[in-house]
């Protein structure tokens, strides 16, 4: 018999008009390969793609084309490209190689990291394509490479193996066709979830039967929606691995690149820290200045030769051709020929130093002994190091509460039934409980979807079972685990669920068996979740448990007035409440149940929508049992962590999706809210007694009154000035908030939201959904302000604020991994937020900064005397140094003491920035990369580049024995020395590393000079530095010249070491001089 395989699958064709290409929204699968019978709707075949993945970038014939045009859309790039072909097209003052080696420099380095990167991805495509699966061919197991694999190929995955592919469940060793899997590599979440076979094959158990089966299958086309594919409880993702099960067999509906795994392989927008974009800037205003040199060079030489004897002398007559050449085209020539000679202001060499410094400098993050958790075996992760430096400009933190505040350790601690608390740890067994009571111990034992871990067995019942001894207990939610844990401490054992049979030990240690009807599973939206069973005698149940919020509107009776009063009670202490309610269904409303719930799960339109809809019906009119507490402990130093960084001027805001009494507990518990906090809401309920509008107007009000028109700093840490508020808003106020005004009027009320928010210390946001933790993250980081944001959490739900946020952090925890492997760096407690931002994205920043600056500041000083020298030699064009001098200069002379000082400099120990967080605040607001101190280095260099120039001029006018390269040669050992010295006194953690990069730098310059000219080469054509380096040293006034002009340009920065020697030394008078030198330095570099 030929069968369709079609629950919760179904299909339709587009029809297209003539000429167009047939197209399907559905895919037709024929299980096996087997091809349909005669007389069935014709035959479409329809390609699909074999199981191969591809992860990787590049091939082997296309990576050189493909890596080269990909760094040539980096504006350095192309611009220094631009200029070398310049060089080789047109008569240019300096050689191609000046420019030629150190693009290839930069251009083979980075295709170097990104080929082995993307080698790396190769190896694990390949891994993965070749790994073996268990295929059926002709009622036999035949194994193959993974890649082999074909949508329609039956596979059989064992115990513990991954799905090679999406497969369709079609039968299972288990009896009641079920089995269990892990989806940490798909979703993050580590727990066992349940699936279900196929109705029409779970019977099928061997080879011989399912190579039997003539099937088609009628589904969707590939979709990357991860969580919500159609007919989820029968489809196996590829990703996920098997537990709990000996064997399953599935059908491939899709493969490889169609996979949802693969189509969620789509990569992270790209984060960019306030450094880079201040990189980009400094580069466009000195490009800027590049262009202002030449077209100021061009136009003085112009001038210049407008005499006959200047333009045209004895020693350099122009030919004929010459004298006919268009003069706007011989004055663009000579244009772009000082920008040849002018284009090293512009350091190409700094992006691959900035590159590694951010490569190398995360592996200390990673290193950091203290930021290890020895409990989880956990250290610190480091995703992306493109955002080192970000780490030291946080201005906001948005964190979760359970998992990241808290330790998502769930303990049961008591339950309220009919106004009546039960205490595990309290309550001796035998206890004579009422009927109500049995009951709700019956409806947590069996309102789950928890799993219980198979183990040796007699007579088909466990032997801890038996005993009473503890069962491992699996689930999704922490929560439900320790519900049942704690139900077991009072009585009631859930044993397992067998053949769809629902088994539980009641504390007459009978076994008692509920059939298993129905699970309405839990969601975000409903914040509940029930079950339909059947009891042993017929009864049929209905048992929910859910938030209060969701659970009290849907009851009819019970003791609702105690209940509530004890989970107010609870929520304030911090405790985790549910709330557990149930009815009696006769069999005539549990069969119009039965309809609307399966016509809502076959239909293939807003199926999610139809099934809400249909459990809105199916919930209501319940008797309310009672109420559980759970608590979560606060995390070691969670306190201590939030502190610290509202005294760095970081404002934390706590996002959670728990109702407000508990949020509130843990945020007094963990001092976001203190004592003599004005605790201000925005919540439904104040809502609901006032207009949004009058409720956000009164808030800004008391806090305007209070603070005065001017908003609270954001960095004004805690203020005892100040009155202290913290805000409470929760997910339906944001809503309406979000929303624009109804009566039209211009904007809406987020910047009144904005106003109030400023001046408030601390915000919890309750009872808020995954998108709305992005979207409060979204508002701020886009305010007028545009703060740095940082998002942290440990669970699947924060993975929308960790990608949104400047920078997104992922806690290692018992939710699984989605959060660590989405975010840019991954730690393994909250405590250790303390540390990653107070020290090393403080030491980031200032090592990047100083890093950025000084580049700019050495090539000023390069480049500066080189325009200079043009006023001398009649704007010839003439190099003032040599063709090795200007390649080397930033590669290797002055490249290295700088990388280490952007690796290992600490300003102050990381002890004194632990203690004193509010050091945090003097980089704050990218302090070091300011139009001011931008301004403060250039100027220094062009101070420097005087000094050089004009003190060797005059120094040695009219002496003989110096001639244009030995000029030359002088002003470059003088600036080599100058800048590497200059970052030695600006170096205030020494190692001996430091010392040997620093002076080793500059015996190499040496050594390289004395072997440039003091050897004839054979592969140069002309060796015009021959012997000048020693002609220069072997002159006594030289050295004298040399020492003097060294001292002379660091004068300003040996002023800076007095100052702040002075200030540890000096008291009285003397101090105050010294304060005052100090304070006009601070200004120019901290403005």
């Amino acid at each position: 018999m030929y069968s369709v395989l079609e629950k919760h699958f179904s299909y339709g064709r587009r029809k297209l008009c003539a000429g167009e290409e047939n197209w399907v929204d559905s895919r037709t699968i024929y299980v096996g390969h087997r091809e349909p019978p005669p007389g069935t709707e014709a035959y479409i075949p329809q390609r699909f793609p074999d199981n191969r993945i591809v992860s990787s970038k590049y091939t082997f014939w296309n990576f050189v084309p493909k890596n080269l045009f990909e760094q040539f859309r980096r504006i350095a790039n192309f611009y220094f490209l631009i200029i070398f072909l310049v060089q080789l097209i047109i008569d240019t003052p300096t050689s191609p190689v000046t420019s030629g080696l150190p693009l290839l420099f930069v251009i083979t380095v980075t295709a170097i990291k990104q080929g082995y990167e993307d080698w790396l991805r190769h190896k694990a495509d390949n891994a993965m394509n070749q790994c073996p699966v268990h295929f059926i061919q002709h009622g036999k197991l035949v194994r193959k490479q993974s890649r082999k694999l074909r949508v329609g190929d039956i596979v059989m995955v064992k115990e513990d193996e991954t799905f090679p592919c999406d497969l369709i469940f079609l039968s299972s060793s288990r009896g009641d066709g079920t089995c269990f899997v892990t989806t940490a590599s798909l979703d993050g979440e580590s727990s066992h979830k349940t699936y279900y076979a196929v109705q029409d094959t779970k019977a099928f158990h061997n080879e011989q039967e399912i190579d039997a089966l003539h099937a088609t299958i009628e589904c969707e086309q590939p979709q990357p929606d991860l969580y919500k594919p159609l007919g989820s409880e029968n489809l196996l993702l590829r990703g996920a691995t098997l537990k709990n099960t000996e064997k399953i067999f599935g059908v491939a509906i899709y493969t490889g690149m169609e996979t949802k795994m693969a189509l969620n392989y789509q990569a992270k927008s790209q984060k960019r820290s306030a450094v880079e974009k201040s990189m980009n800037v400094f580069l466009i205003v000195y490009l800027c200045i590049l262009i202002s040199k030449a077209l100021i060079n061009t136009v003085l030489k112009y001038v210049w030769q407008s005499e006959p004897f200047r333009d045209e002398p004895w020693y350099n007559q122009k030919t004929e051709p010459e004298r006919k050449r268009n003069l706007f085209l011989r004055a663009f020539t000579d244009f772009l020929a000082f920008m040849v000679l002018f284009n090293y202001i512009i350091p190409v060499s700094m992006y691959v130093t900035v590159e590694m410094q951010k490569f190398l400098g995360s592996y200390f993050l990673t290193w950091d002994e203290e930021m290890f958790d020895e409990d989880t075996g956990e250290g610190p992760l480091v995703n992306t190091s493109d955002l080192n430096e970000e780490l030291g400009q946080i201005e906001y933190v948005f964190t979760d509460k359970t998992g990241t505040l808290t330790e998502n350790n769930m303990e049961f601690v008591e339950c309220c039934i009919e106004g009546h608390v039960y205490v595990p740890h309290v309550i001796s067994i035998p206890f004579i409980f009422q009927e109500r009571e049995d009951l709700f111990f019956r409806a947590l034992c069996l309102c789950h979807t928890v799993q219980v871990k198979d183990d040796d067995s007699v007579d088909g019942l466990k032997k801890n079972q038996l005993s009473r001894r503890s069962c491992i207990y699996i689930s999704s939610s922490p929560d439900e685990v320790a519900l049942v844990e704690g139900i077991q401490r009072l009585g009631y054992t859930y044993l397992r669920l067998k053949d769809n049979f629902m088994e539980i030990l009641n504390r007459e240690n009978n076994i008692e068996k509920f059939e298993l009807l129905e699970v309405l599973s839990f969601d975000s939206v409903r914040r509940r979740m029930s079950v339909i069973v059947r009891s042993s005698t017929g009864d049929i149940f209905l048992f929910c448990k859910g938030a209060d919020s969701s659970i009290f509107p849907r009851v009819k009776e019970g003791k609702i007035d105690q209940i509530r009063s004890r989970v107010e009670r609870n929520a304030v202490e911090g405790l985790r409440t549910l709330c557990v309610a149930y009815k009696k269904l006769t069999a005539e409303e549990y069969s119009n149940a039965q309809k609307l719930l399966q016509n809502a799960k076959l239909a293939l339109q807003d199926r999610e929508k139809k099934l809400a809809e249909v459990y809105e019906k199916i919930e209501r009119d319940f008797i309310l049992l009672g109420a559980t507490a759970v608590e979560d402990r606060l995390q070691e130093k969670a306190a201590d962590t939030i502190e610290a960084l509202q005294k760095a001027g970081i404002k934390v805001w706590v996002l959670t999706g728990d109702k407000m009494e508990t949020a509130a507990a843990t945020c007094y518990a963990c001092k976001l809210f203190r004592r003599n906090t004005q605790i201000l809401e925005l919540t439904t309920k104040k809502i609901e007694e006032q207009s949004l509008h009058d409720v956000l107007f009164d808030l800004s009000k008391t806090v305007l009154r209070h603070n005065g028109s001017l908003t609270r700093d954001t960095f004004s840490g805690l203020s005892t000035d100040m009155q202290d508020y913290g805000l409470i808003i929760d997910g339906a106020a944001l809503s309406l908030i979000m929303k624009p005004r109804q009566d039209g009027s211009s904007g809406n009320y987020r910047e009144l939201f904005l106003e109030i928010c400023r001046n408030c210390s601390a915000v919890l946001c309750c009872r808020m959904a995954p998108l709305q933790k992005a979207q409060i993250v979204k508002l701020i980081k886009l305010s007028k302000e545009h703060p740095i944001t940082l998002a942290i959490g440990d669970g699947a739900n924060d993975v929308s604020m960790i990608l949104e946020a400047h920078v997104g952090i992922g806690i290692i925890g018992k939710e699984g991994r989605q959060a660590a492997r989405n975010s840019d760096y991954a730690i393994p407690k909250f405590k250790h937020l303390k540390k990653m931002l107070l020290v090393h994205g403080h030491f980031y920043y200032v090592r990047i900064s100083e890093l950025v600056q000084y580049f700019f500041y050495k090539n000023v000083c390069f480049i500066f005397p080189q325009f200079l020298y043009q006023f001398f030699c009649g704007f010839s064009q003439q190099t003032l140094y040599d063709t090795a001098y200007l390649t080397l200069y930033n590669i290797s002379f002055t490249s290295l003491p700088i990388l280490l000082y952007g690796l290992m400099e600490q300003h102050v120990s990381a002890d004194t920035l632990k203690r004193e967080p509010s050091l945090y605040r003097d980089v704050a607001k990218n302090a070091l990369l300011r139009w001011r101190a931008f301004i403060y280095w250039t100027f220094l260099g062009v101070f420097d580049a005087v000094v050089f120039f004009f003190g060797a001029y005059f120094l040695f006018d009219n002496t003989i024995m110096f001639g244009n390269w030995t000029f030359g040669t002088l002003v470059f050992t003088v600036l080599v020395f100058t800048v590497t010295l200059k970052l030695a006194l600006d170096t205030h953690y020494w190692t001996w590393i430091n010392h040997f990069m620093i002076w080793g730098s500059l015996v190499f310059y040496i050594i390289f000079s004395l072997l440039w000219g003091g050897i004839i080469w054979p592969f140069l054509n002309y060796q015009r530095m021959y012997y000048v380096f020693m002609q220069m040293l072997s002159s006594g006034p030289a050295w004298l010249g040399i020492i003097l002009l060294i001292t002379v340009s660091l004068l300003p920065d040996g002023i800076g070491i007095s100052v702040r020697v002075g200030r540890r030394h000096l008291h009285g008078p003397g101090q105050q001089f010294f304060l005052l030198l100090w304070s006009i330095q601070r200004h120019c570099l901290h403005p």
